[in-house]
């Protein structure tokens, strides 16, 4: 018998998310952020889904030629950039653009000789991670428009490093910032991650950059998808395999934490921390099983977890359970998890079989 657990992921949602995005941004160009592996969706299904969107963001050359190799043609651009001049050749042989975000990468593209690549200059307004210091930036545009082997006009960007958060000011002072860095630089611009989109009009460029909300999930910290008319692409269903009755004062699970309080059904689910299931959900932390939620209870363990079923008694082997999905939004069990939608989205093993329906 295969295993239950199973991930069905809808194309016409990641389609609608896509239109979400152009809604909200109509004059920006989609720059479609589709790396670790379509953020666990699976990188060439999620391409070929969203195969409408002007560009596609990876963070590596792997991922850039699997697309190529799954007959991808849309630009596709390497959001790390290289760290090795001998990868310009494969670069120009895959038909690839580049992030260029610190000096080492100006030089390997003023040495070397051939076809002109498309690059985005990246400057830091406040992120601290990739790019070139504001006072660095004109010097480094200069360069790069001097550059044989660029492909003019070089197109500048920056990223947002608190845009989850509304209240919070330092996105503004980064738009700020970024305004005044290219002033008098004809350049197409982009800055709008997921959030910028949603939530900080005046961060829509020539170009946005949606990521998260490609998938399904807010990239806010206090709402989900549904609040900005966003559809989850992931259903991430399992099944019972067993429910037994317990007594009052029998323990459940690894560590006998969880005490029974009264005679009581308990339900097994065949998914655990092997399939990408996070450990470490909060006690309570609901899954939907008959259009209801009901209690993750005790551990959760490699390949199960188990159910408080004293208010769904009717439960039976072989009910389908859901984890996340339309029901129950992948943010309720990352804040569960204290974590993120991203990250339970991308842990997902490969012994979760996946379905794509349109």
């Amino acid at each position: 018998m295969s295993r239950a657990t199973r991930a069905s992921i809808s194309l016409s949602a990641l389609r609608h998310n896509l239109a979400i995005a152009r809604q909200r941004a109509p004059r920006s160009q989609q720059l479609a952020i589709i790396k670790a592996n379509g953020y666990g969706h699976g990188i060439e299904q999620v391409a070929r889904a969203l195969g409408t969107a002007e560009a596609f963001g990876v963070a590596c050359l792997d991922e850039a030629i699997r697309l190529r190799q799954a007959g991808v043609s849309r630009a596709i651009v390497l959001l790390e950039g290289i760290v090795r001049e001998a990868d310009l050749d494969i670069v120009r042989a895959h038909r690839l653009s580049l992030v260029v975000h610190q000096s080492a990468q100006l030089a390997m593209l003023e040495n070397s000789v051939g076809t002109p690549i498309p690059v985005w200059l990246k400057v830091d307004t406040g992120m601290g991670r990739l790019g070139f210091a504001v006072e660095q930036l004109a010097g480094a545009w200069s360069r790069l428009q001097a550059c044989k082997g660029v492909e003019q006009p070089v197109r500048i960007m920056t990223h947002l490093a608190n845009a989850d958060d509304r209240t919070d000011t330092t996105t503004d002072k980064q738009l700020d910032c970024f305004a005044t860095a290219v002033e008098g630089m004809d350049a197409e611009l982009s800055v709008a991650n997921s959030a910028g989109i949603l939530g900080w009009p005046k961060s829509h460029g020539h170009w946005n950059r949606p990521g998260i909300m490609l998938y399904g999930v807010s990239p806010f910290n206090n709402d989900t998808a549904g609040d900005h008319g966003l559809r989850p692409v992931m259903q991430l269903h399992s099944e019972l395999i067993a429910v037994n009755l317990h007594r009052a004062g029998d323990a459940v699970g690894y560590g006998g934490h969880w005490i029974c309080p009264e005679a009581m059904p308990v339900g097994v689910v065949a998914i655990g921390y092997g399939d990408g299931y996070p450990r470490h959900v909060a006690p309570g932390t609901p899954v939907s099983l008959h259009g209801r939620q009901v209690p993750i209870i005790g551990t959760v363990s490699m390949d199960m977890l188990c159910l408080d079923l004293r208010d769904l008694p009717e439960a039976q082997i072989g009910d389908t359970v859901e984890l996340w999905g339309d029901s129950l939004p992948v943010e309720t069990i990352a804040r569960q998890a204290g974590t993120i939608g991203y990250e339970l989205l991308c842990q997902l093993t490969r012994r979760v079989r996946f379905d794509y329906v349109d």
